[in-house]
């Protein structure tokens, strides 16, 4: 685009889609020199006053020396990005390179003037701030440090846009003009700023999908059945408050509605429909789509749901047919859901939206969900609904996103919006590939913070979708899955359990502590309970058996005693059929156990049934509705029976064996008949009620439980995060120059020995010095060099870190002994040639361990720490934490694997110094998060002695940067 006479070539990797502050989306891109015609046309739409204030006079129209001055750029001393939208421009910026004395300058001068210019119908949308962040990553990419504006007084939508961007600002006025300067290297205020800016904007951008104010449905049959006719009924069906209108370009120019489709009206195009349409369901074969997607940019559609399969699911053509479906709706400006969705819901009485392939409309409820798989998210839907059977559903949807192939809005955009939903207390994911982990773990961690998030991933163990375009990882799923537990998400394996989770965490409230209190009328299902406590790493009371005789009173006071207790944290209650006489009835417990645990809301309580159909029912019911519970114990008894105070089992601790269990033949009552299906209608509830989430068996109880309490920590400890210590003796310069020099040609390299040596160093991680030793004599020298004793080992890549092959010789103290090593190694194991041997001085003994950072393309930078050997290589010993870590990540990150008591004084060993290994891991942490080019860390051993640690061999991989990271600009994916 640019002609053979510029000193760069185009710079296609700075196009980005952005996402504006009213939930459009715009296209920014460098000007060229074929933008003549869009520059004039866009300067002739701007007002006098916008463009008083860019030039600070009068000036109707651009000159032709302007128009060439606009759009032809070097990409380095002079630089314009525009805003486009269909093609046009909307918004324009520019900078030029300028020296002390402010005249224009080249490299190395660091300094260059930055202006704007918005058109006033775009003014407000938020254009000049994501600008500003994609002109100055540019800047900063072609070694400009600082930016100076002039801007007139009277422009404060101007000076705003510097003021709010959050970099360090110097002003002064002068001649009647403002002049702002401000540094362009990121800081956590302009960070924090930017990344605000990015939630507002994508949280609108869904929100506008899932409450439009007006729907049509492209590909509505004229008879019912298909599946467009089948979306236009269901959101009919549903209620929705909105406008909603069919398209069928089949449709007679006589007809004004489909069969069976009373009121609403039917147009042969978009282009017919008299007013606004916010949201396009598409319904039309993929060859059709494109047209239609035309028609409802030039219409001023906001967004489109696209159910039509034919895209990347089906192979090369169809994934390079999705890349053109992504750049057509985005340069209208609008987002996309799909394609190959199956749909989106809005339970709000606001909206009322379902606009998805569901039959019916989900039960209102307070759990988000987002599914990658339609079938999946029937599932979803499915379970949440289901009152016997399962796990009782005892609260409904606030929305659902099926985002099919995720070309476009992904978990990541709904997440923003789910993050300050006030219908959405759970967040629900079922994801199959995530197409921007780090900006996933980002958004997961501050989501996580104020809601919980549970995410079951598919495709664990093998390529995502084909639909989707995602980065292989390169780390175990183990690796992934850790460190999204550290981000605060709560992972789990199945569906089922993400339900179990999900519904338990909706309606109870955190637990405070590990410790819980067991109660119930069978001793059997009580041990059951109390051994999937244990397995899941609470602390269990010991069962209270009620008896199978209990009543309702019986279980009202027992659970108020429990609530009550101080020791505990949350209550499990099981329960069987029983045989009382009468028997109790379900709706009657459902009613005293949610009786007592109102009068304790702080504290959780599950429920385990048994076979107890209604009993589920019974809990999810309405508390206006629910029987009053008779008439309980005494509350103040002299000494209330507790778990703590019931006497201890003759064992000394143990639970109670149970000798009969309870089977069918020993029941005196059968079950009950079955339950009628529960209607799908909202069920009012009053704003402190906690509808008791059922069970049918222990594990899945008291394993929802087990992820409810490991979220509460993870809150509690995220409220004190810890900080990333600065280090004075780091010289970042001398590491940034190092690297620089390293990768002169562009390439990815594994550093040599003094280069890692260098590098660390600059991080103040000292590497014992090895020399090599080709011969015994070399050997001798070595050592002479090096200083007594040393120790001899092969370093062949087939042998490297095999001490038990005996490639290792250790405290040789004089040259005798290490001539006799010499000889038995090269007689033992090969030639010197194949072995290379070196020579290294001996460390003090201590924990041999291994200390890894690497940069996954799908995960991330990750922090990997471990016992070397068997630990980690046989049994897979290592824990892992998100970079950069804090020092309270790195206390922890010692801790948690589980040979961690080798470092503590194991056996009367003596303790190993932590602190130094903790500040080791913190300097590997640094070194990864200041310089992206370092891929991959690798310290193996670093023996971590009773004072201090020594790295004893290193290895440091480089690669050039990626151009845009989760640290610049504000970017859609590309496509």
């Amino acid at each position: 685009m640019q002609t053979s006479s510029d000193r760069h070539e185009y710079p296609a990797h700075w196009e980005a889609d952005v996402v504006l502050r009213d939930g459009g989306t715009a296209r920014v891109r460098p000007i060229t020199v074929d933008d003549a015609e869009r520059l004039v046309s866009f300067y002739e739409q701007v007002s006098d006053e916008s463009k008083y204030y860019r030039f600070f006079a009068p000036y109707p129209r651009l000159s032709a020396k302007d128009v060439h001055r606009f759009t032809h750029h070097d990409f380095v001393d002079r630089v314009g990005l525009a805003a486009t939208v269909g093609g046009e421009f909307i918004a324009t910026v520019r900078y030029d390179r300028i020296g002390p004395d402010g005249a224009p300058a080249s490299s190395p001068a660091d300094e260059a003037e930055v202006a704007f210019l918005v058109q006033d119908a775009h003014q407000g949308r938020g254009i000049a701030s994501a600008l500003l962040e994609h002109i100055a990553a540019v800047a900063r990419e072609r070694g400009i440090r600082r930016f100076a504006a002039e801007v007139l007084p009277a422009n404060s939508k101007m000076i705003k846009v510097f003021t709010d961007a959050g970099y360090t600002q110097k002003r002064s006025f002068e001649d009647g003009v403002v002049r702002l300067e401000f540094g362009l290297e990121p800081t956590d205020r302009s960070l924090a700023v930017q990344q605000a800016r990015e939630q507002r904007a994508e949280a609108r951008s869904v929100q506008r999908l899932l409450a439009p104010g007006s729907v049509a449905v492209i590909g509505a049959g004229r008879t019912p059945g298909g599946v467009g006719r089948s979306l236009l009924d269901n959101i009919r069906d549903a209620g929705f408050t909105g406008r909603l209108y069919a398209v069928n370009k089949a449709l007679p120019p006589e007809r004004k509605e489909l069969d069976g489709a009373a009121g609403v009206p039917a147009h042969r195009s978009v282009r017919d429909i008299d007013g606004p349409v916010d949201l396009a369901v598409v319904a039309v074969p993929a060859d059709d789509v494109p047209e239609t997607v035309a028609e409802c940019g030039e219409h001023g559609v906001q967004g489109i749901v696209v159910v039509s399969a034919g895209y990347a699911e089906a192979g090369p053509d169809g994934r390079e047919r999705q890349r053109a479906l992504v750049r057509q709706v985005r340069s209208y400006g609008m987002r996309l859901i799909g394609p190959n969705a199956f749909g989106v819901i809005n339970t709000s009485p606001e909206v009322r939206l379902n606009a998805s392939l569901a039959p019916q409309m989900p039960r209102p409820g307070r759990i988000g969900l987002f599914a990658q798989s339609g079938a999946i998210g029937i599932a979803l839907l499915s379970r949440l609904h289901r009152r016997g059977g399962g796990v009782t559903g005892v609260t409904g949807v606030s929305t659902f996103v099926s985002s099919g192939n995720r070309a476009d809005v992904s978990g990541n955009d709904v997440m923003q919006y789910w993050y300050d939903d006030p219908d959405t207390d759970v967040a629900l994911m079922y994801l199959e590939s995530i197409g921007n982990p780090r900006k996933f773990t980002r958004l997961a961690r501050r989501t996580a913070a104020v809601k919980p998030l549970v995410v079951v991933q598919g495709a664990r163990h093998g390529s995502g979708p084909r639909g989707h375009a995602v980065r292989a990882t390169r780390l175990p799923h183990a690796t992934v899955s850790a460190l999204l537990r550290q981000a605060g998400v709560i992972r789990v394996d199945t569906i089922t359990e993400l339900v179990d989770a999900g519904l338990l965490l909706a309606r109870q409230p955190l637990p405070s502590g590990p410790r819980v209190a067991i109660l119930g009328n069978s001793e059997s299902l009580g041990l059951l309970t109390y051994d999937a406590c244990l397995a899941e790493g609470l602390r269990p009371h010991r069962p209270l058996d009620l008896t199978t005789g209990a009543s309702a009173a019986d279980f009202h006071a027992a659970l108020s005693r429990a609530l009550a207790d101080d020791t505990c944290d949350a209550v499990v209650v099981t329960a069987i059929p029983a045989l009382g006489e009468p028997p109790t009835d379900d709706a009657a417990l459902a009613g005293a156990l949610r009786s007592a645990a109102a009068a304790t809301p702080s504290k959780p309580v599950l429920v385990v049934h048994v076979e107890l159909g209604g009993l589920a029912e019974a809990l999810s019911a309405a508390a206006s509705t629910a029987p009053q519970p008779a008439p309980a114990a005494p509350a103040t008894p002299a000494r209330p029976e507790t778990q703590a105070t019931r006497p201890a089992p003759p064992d000394g601790g143990r639970p109670p064996t149970a000798t009969t269990p309870v089977t069918a033949s020993t029941r005196a009552t059968p079950p009950g008949p079955a339950v009628p299906a529960v209607p799908l209608t909202p069920v009012s509830l009053p704003e402190d009620a906690h509808l008791i989430p059922a069970y049918p068996a222990a594990e899945r109880a008291v394993r929802a439980l087990a992820h409810s309490v490991a979220y509460a920590q993870w809150r509690r400890d995220a409220a004190d995060p810890g900080k990333v210590p600065g280090y004075e003796d780091i010289d970042e310069r001398s590491a940034a120059a190092l690297i620089d020099a390293q990768l002169t040609h562009g390439e990815s390299l594994t550093l040599g020995t003094e280069e890692t040596r260098a590098l660390l160093g600059a991080y103040g991680i000292h590497v014992h010095r090895a020399l090599p030793a080709p011969t015994a004599d070399a050997a001798v020298e070595a050592a002479r060099t090096l200083g007594r004793p040393v120790a001899l080992k092969v370093t062949a890549p087939h042998l490297r870190h095999r001490a038990d092959l005996g490639g290792v010789r250790l405290d040789l103290a004089d040259e005798e002994q290490l001539r006799r090593a010499y000889a038995e190694l090269t007689d033992q194991l090969g030639t010197p040639e194949e072995l290379s041997p070196v020579v290294q001085r001996m460390a003090p003994r201590g924990v041999d361990t291994i200390v890894r950072a690497v940069i996954d393309p799908a995960a991330g930078a990750a922090l990997s720490f471990g016992l070397a050997g068997a630990p980690s290589q046989l049994l897979g010993d290592m824990a892992h934490r998100l970079i950069p870590v804090t020092d309270r990540e790195a206390a922890s990150l010692v801790r948690s694997i589980r040979t961690a008591p080798l470092l503590f004084g194991w056996r009367g060993s003596a303790p190993v110094d932590t602190p130094a290994l903790e500040e080791l891991l913190l300097r590997v942490s640094r070194l990864v998060d200041d310089h992206p080019e370092v891929v991959a860390v690798g310290l193996e051993p670093v023996v971590v002695a009773t004072h201090g640690v020594s790295v004893l061999s290193a290895s440091v991989r480089l690669a050039p940067p990626p151009a845009r990271d989760d640290l610049g600009p504000r970017t859609l994916p590309a496509y």
